[in-house]
């Protein structure tokens, strides 16, 4: 039954792995992507970017179009004019890039020029086209200023247009390393006025995971079949002064310059967090800029041209802030690049999360069956620090990105599951040993057998024991004289008293049929010495009874001699009955025999009759034969004994051994002997029985 039990803990725990493992096959992959890059979120977070870092000199710098840059120089978006205005301030200081997170898709539509253009489209007269000529033109404007400095411009992936920008120089050694590219039909890029006068071009757009979040910054994407870079690197690369890139299949490599970059099997950079302060300190707002060009903190730096006004419609949510602008995303990225980082999960591929959930999880299972609430709990603290500290450890050293969350989610699971249900059957199992023994062990004990459940075999064991057997004298007749209630109070109170001192002695209540009492001694657990512990016992439940007797109730009911057999043998213990009602109990010929031995105690006039077997565990000099009897139903003779009362002298006993070791010469010398000691000792009837008895058989 424990087996069964205990099996049942192990299925309930299997059974929570398995449906965690079918939920991980069947939940949408959208789900599972926001818990793997949450998991990834916490464990980057332990180490904020700069913890990890690799040391490098280039200095990154944001021209913010902030709310007061609109407020002093207008609402956006701004004329192509004050854009080249912008792009000369930031010339001026000789950075070393500069990327424009702003998509110029169309032509300029609002310059003088540009408005003669179109006038002259419209009306059809060529002077107003020649006068367009001599007219401030936006786009020429802002193409001059970008061809002054190392400008990057930006493109967007489009599906309705077929289209794309011309690709980079890129230099393949074996197959393109990516898995998977974030792909459309077409991107639309800037006019070809402004794209002459510029050094690079990269994809502006920003993936965000199912839940909304910006996590990731595009290293390449692919329009209409062409590989494309994205703004960060591109900047990377102008500053850096490569031509273009150098990339390898196996394993997966980007060079850029003297740069080499592990390729992400996706194309898109992970993104390590970045302390909030570091976003407020390369920050210049461009109105401060406009004001005073040539700032010295542009020198040879990586200029991101942005905003963060919420008109611009570019603050995106971020692990760390939910108003990121784009402009410090692309930063972000930028300095990721030039330190070299590039984060790549290590349990992308199912089977290798599966084999790490189940792994954890089996451990679980383990601990929620085999081990108490505490250690399995401890064991569940140090399975959850190992994986989050190998996540943390990974993350930081090789830049390798584990999942701890998915398997800690298991482990949690599984062992609550697991240990719940240990719980529930090892509850319901003292629950049983305790409404089975509580009543018939000591508390003690009972508390072994609940702490130690494979001690007791409840299903059945052969055992050696020593059966008790008790029986009241007369108790037939008193229950005619006796009321109702008077005789349950007296029975009570023998029962409570008797019951208390066979514990007492280490014995169990068998069982209590109408007066008597059976009680098993070295079951269900083993007692040292169990047949001189029942002989004990049953010394001190004479004398106890003797005294119960004297007692107001049970001597106005005449409340019988107590008599008490005991033997010593082998028998077959365990739970015996129906599925509804079961008792541990004993069956054997030394239970049998007890029985027996206890009704001899009517023709012994004797309190105890002990068992051959009984005896000769006891020590010899302690006990007094009663002679060789038969037993009901059995054919052989035994010897059977009784403890020497308290109050006989030794002299006396030696006379009792004297003539009873006559009886096998001369009968009627030894009745006479036994005469002599039965007149001596008058409250002792054994000697005058014993005498009458051979003076029958002479």
């Amino acid at each position: 039954m424990l087996r069964l039990g205990h099996r049942a803990a192990i299925v309930a725990g299997l059974a929570s792995l398995m449906l965690f493992d079918a939920a991980i096959l069947r939940f949408p992959d959208a789900w599972l992507e926001i818990v793997r890059e949450n998991a990834f979120d916490i464990v980057l977070a332990n180490r904020l970017f700069g913890s990890g870092q690799r040391e490098n000199t280039a200095k990154v710098v944001v021209i913010d179009i902030d709310r007061r840059s609109l407020d002093e120089i207008g609402p956006w978006p701004w004329p192509r004019e004050k854009m080249a205005d912008l792009a000369d301030a930031i010339a001026a200081a000789k950075p070393a890039a500069v990327a424009f997170d702003i998509l110029f898709a169309e032509p300029d539509d609002r310059s003088p020029a540009a408005l003669a253009r179109q006038l002259a489209k419209f009306t059809g007269r060529q002077e107003i086209a020649d006068l367009a000529k001599a007219l401030p033109d936006g786009d020429a404007r802002l193409a001059k200023a970008l061809s002054s400095t190392h400008a990057v411009l930006g493109f967007v992936l489009d599906p309705e247009k077929s289209e794309s920008v011309a690709p980079p120089q890129i230099l393949m050694r074996g197959a393109p390393p990516f898995k998977s590219l974030w792909s459309e039909a077409g991107a639309q890029g800037p006019p070809s006025s402004l794209a002459k006068g510029i050094e690079g071009l990269g994809a502006l757009a920003l993936p965000a995971n199912a839940d909304g979040v910006i996590r990731r910054v595009p290293l390449f994407v692919s329009a209409g079949g062409r590989l494309l870079p994205g703004l960060a690197l591109e900047a990377v690369r102008v500053q850096r002064k490569a031509m273009g890139y150098a990339m390898q299949a196996e394993p997966p490599l980007l060079g850029i310059g003297d740069i080499t970059l592990r390729l992400p099997p996706d194309g898109l950079l992970r993104l390590l967090p970045i302390e909030a302060d570091r976003h407020a300190a390369r920050n210049i707002s461009a109105a401060d800029l406009l004001r005073t060009p040539g700032n010295p903190a542009l020198l040879d730096a990586v200029v991101i041209v942005g905003g963060s006004a919420p008109e611009l419609g570019v603050l995106r949510k971020t692990p760390n802030d939910p108003l990121t602008p784009d402009a410090q995303i692309q930063a972000d990225a930028v300095v990721q690049i030039l330190s070299r980082r590039a984060p790549v999960a290590l349990d992308a591929g199912t089977a290798v999360a599966l084999s790490l959930i189940n792994g954890v999880g089996l451990v679980m299972l383990i601990a929620g069956t085999e081990l108490p609430p505490l250690a399995g709990a401890l064991l569940l603290a140090i399975v959850l620090a190992l994986l989050w500290g190998t996540a943390a450890g990974l993350s930081i050293f090789t830049d390798r990105l584990l999942d701890p969350l998915t398997p800690s989610l298991c482990a949690v699971i599984v062992f609550i599951v697991s240990s719940v249900c240990s719980y529930a059957v090892t509850h319901r199992r003292e629950a049983l040993v305790r409404r089975r023994f509580e009543q018939h062990l000591a508390p003690a004990v009972v508390q072994r057998i609940v702490d130690e459940p494979d001690l007791v075999k409840l299903t059945g064991e052969r055992r050696e024991v020593t059966a008790l057997f008790t029986d009241v004298e007369g108790f037939t007749s008193m229950t005619h004289r006796a009321g109702p209630e008077q005789l349950v109070r007296v029975l009570d109170d023998y029962f409570e008293g008797c019951a208390a001192i066979v514990i007492a002695h280490g014995g169990m209540i068998d069982k209590i049929v109408g007066d008597a009492i059976h009680a098993l001694f070295n079951a269900p657990l083993d007692l040292p010495d169990h047949p001189k512990q029942a002989v004990a016992c049953a010394i001190a439940l004479a004398k106890w009874s003797a005294s119960y007797r004297g007692a107001a109730l049970p001597k106005a009911l005449g409340f019988g001699r107590t008599r008490i057999g005991i033997e010593t043998g082998e028998a077959v213990v365990g739970d015996v009955g129906i599925r509804a009602k079961l008792d541990y109990t004993a069956h054997g010929d030394a239970v049998n025999a007890a029985a027996r031995l206890e009704a001899a105690n009517k023709e012994l006039a004797s309190t105890i009759c002990i068992g051959p077997v009984a005896a000769s565990r006891c020590e010899a000099a302690s006990l007094r034969p009663l002679g060789r009897i038969a037993l009901r139903g059995r054919d052989e003779l035994y010897d059977v004994f009784e403890p020497w009362a308290e109050d006989t002298s030794i002299e006396w006993r030696e006379r009792y051994l004297a003539a009873f070791a006559l009886i096998a010469k001369d009968h009627s010398h030894a009745a006479d002997l036994f005469e002599q000691l039965a007149a001596e000792q008058p409250g002792d009837p054994v000697p005058k029985v014993m005498a009458r008895s051979l003076r029958s058989s002479a």
